[in-house]
């Protein structure tokens, strides 16, 4: 670590800028200038002049936000494609099968217990990736199942849980429609993505 900041008000003022520097690498866009967000801050706290019209700024941001949107409209489509591909694919393993809901899943491991209802809170362990093998929520890493009304979950579990028999295990193939659709879901999570869980119904709680 730095010595270079060693009174509080320095380590404070140093901690404001790791949090705008945070919220900016969240909403990237291309052509960020660090340095005339520097000169940005320190002409408003200095009540100095401003050196680019408000106008113009304003104008620049609408640019910006179009420039963004176009980029994630095309993101949302190959995902979407990449996510239909792989569904079509996985589709034909013996292995699979698919409801009239699109949603696809394997019987890993069949448990004798009872199937919860849609009004049922359930406790689980699960593990949830991309189709590319991303990770994006884990109960499994964290060591700690999680609980949840079956109602209240996206489409593709509140289907499958009822299905599932207390003690089995089974592995979801999830459309975009059935999981966040056109949301997405954080960072992690883009709009339209399919996604993958291994599910093991722990109990009816």
């Amino acid at each position: 670590m730095s010595d270079k900041f060693t009174t509080h008000a320095e380590q404070a003022s140093y901690g404001i800028g790791l949090q705008m520097g945070d919220q900016l690498k969240a909403n990237p866009f291309d052509g960020l200038n660090l340095n005339a967000v520097f000169e940005g801050m320190k002409d408003a706290y200095t009540d100095a002049d401003f050196q680019v019209e408000i106008p113009a700024i304003q104008a620049a941001f609408e640019l910006i936000n179009t420039e963004i949107q176009a980029r994630q409209e095309e993101q949302a489509k190959v995902l979407a494609a990449e996510g239909e591909a792989f569904l079509a694919d996985n589709a034909q393993r013996a292995e699979v099968t698919v409801t009239a809901s699109g949603l696809q899943y394997e019987v890993l491991t069949t448990g004798e217990g009872e199937k919860p209802t849609a009004a049922s809170t359930v406790r689980t362990h699960y593990h949830g990736t991309l189709v590319n093998g991303t990770v994006f929520d884990s109960s499994y890493e964290r060591g700690q199942p999680a609980e949840f009304p079956v109602g209240g979950v996206i489409k593709g579990w509140t289907e499958a849980l009822q299905m599932m028999t207390v003690g089995s295990k089974w592995r979801l193939y999830v459309p975009h429609d059935l999981a966040y659709g056109e949301r997405g879901a954080g960072a992690s999570i883009a709009p339209f993505s399919t996604l993958i869980f291994d599910v093991e119904l722990i109990a009816i709680v």
